[in-house]
């Protein structure tokens, strides 16, 4: 789950990072009062779940409060497309105002998982207000990494050795110290994937500083944390995706022509790669997982057709705690609740696997069989290019 920038810093502030003093609203005449409570210039920025907001002159600077309202209305409302939206954008909802800082320098830190130590990892860099990618790809060098072990904590000497390579000293040295600690100590305690300052600003007059701040976190730890939970925004997500979360699927729409339909994750992203390999794209990420029951199969099949690119479905289910007989049973329902016309390519494996094709083979509906995985991806890739010339 992502949240707003103005979000992820209410909850770093509360581990002690130390952020700009800044409020939000949604309206111009709440953006002016703000400004007047803040006082000198202000920046106004759009909250969308996307970076790049600058480039599409989603970040003003305001010199005063009437400035501040003007900014406001031109922003809200507005559908504000960045390298991570995609063309069709986001539309700006809500506007962070907060005080105008002299940035002396710009910084880069993030706290993540790296699942080759199997341990967080904290990542810094001077080069901040730049995607940490392009960095890493221009000079590696310029990009230190620190694993941390989650049990114990960011020891003092991994801050210190972190705050040196980032170039601190003096004040500024002994304040991004305690910020690198409540940082991590942020990350582990609220289930984070991903804790990001980018850029962590140091000031003039040597403050440091979360500039901007980007948090997602684990859905599986959800539960634990009610408050993070609240923060959702779900006009920040796909429709479908959100549809899909009320049924317990995990759905991640892509721009591809072929529909997926698989259980377990794994299974999920080999079956996407070999769709890419026979020179198809994939419309979805969707996981039914290992026990889903025929209505979550129905509602899952009336997702991926809720697509109107999708031109062909691909099912690939191995059944082990998934029977084959209650996928089919799904599949089946859907297909006739919907009066589907698209062609179904589907591999089935496993538990009452013979029953779970007779199902299929007797229901009357346009299901092409595949003899593995392969010749599964093959003949949806083909049946897509039939129907997209169509």
């Amino acid at each position: 789950m992502k949240v707003h920038e103005y979000q992820a810093k209410s909850l770093l502030a509360k581990y002690g990072v130390a952020v700009p003093r800044g409020e939000v609203a949604e309206t111009a005449e709440k953006a002016r009062d703000i400004a007047k409570r803040l006082g000198g210039p202000v920046v106004v920025k759009a909250q969308i779940h996307a970076g790049g907001r600058g480039k599409g002159g989603g970040i003003r600077v305001a010199k005063d409060a009437e400035e501040a309202a003007r900014h406001a209305a031109a922003i809200l409302g507005m559908t504000l497309v960045t390298p991570q939206t995609g063309p069709e954008g986001r539309v700006v909802r809500k506007v962070l105002l907060e005080e105008a800082l002299e940035a002396d320098r710009e910084l880069y830190v993030a706290v993540t998982l790296d699942r080759s130590l199997a341990r967080p990892i904290v990542i810094a860099s001077k080069s901040g207000g730049m995607e940490i990618e392009e960095v890493a790809a221009r000079d590696p060098n310029a990009v230190v990494r620190e694993p941390v072990d989650a049990a114990l904590g960011m020891i003092p000497f991994q801050a210190r050795r972190l705050a040196l390579a980032l170039g601190l000293s003096g004040d500024a040295f002994k304040s991004g110290v305690t910020l690198l600690q409540s940082l991590f100590r942020a990350y582990v305690e609220t289930d984070a994937s991903l804790a990001e300052i980018n850029p962590l600003v140091v000031t003039k007059s040597g403050r440091v500083l979360a500039l901007d701040a980007k948090m997602n976190f684990d859905d599986n730890a959800l539960f634990r944390h009610p408050d993070v939970r609240e923060m959702r925004d779900l006009g920040e997500e796909d429709p479908l995706e959100v549809e899909a979360s009320k049924f317990g699927l995990n759905y991640i729409k892509l721009d591809g022509n072929v529909g997926c339909m698989v259980n377990g994750a794994g299974l999920a992203m080999a079956t996407m790669d070999l769709v890419k390999l026979a020179g198809g794209e994939p419309a979805n990420f969707l996981d039914v997982g290992g026990g889903a029951s025929e209505e979550q199969v129905e509602n899952a099949f009336r997702i991926i057709l809720s697509d109107p690119h999708v031109q062909a479905v691909l099912i690939n289910i191995f059944g082990g705690i998934m029977r084959c007989d209650i996928i089919a049973k799904g599949v089946v329902a859907a297909v006739k609740g919907m009066g589907l016309s698209l062609p179904v390519v589907v591999r089935l494996e496993g538990t009452n696997v013979e029953e779970g094709r007779r199902i299929l083979s007797e229901s009357g509906l346009r299901v092409t069989p595949a003899d593995g995985l392969a010749d599964a991806a093959k003949k949806a890739v083909e049946a897509a290019r039939a129907g997209a010339r169509a």
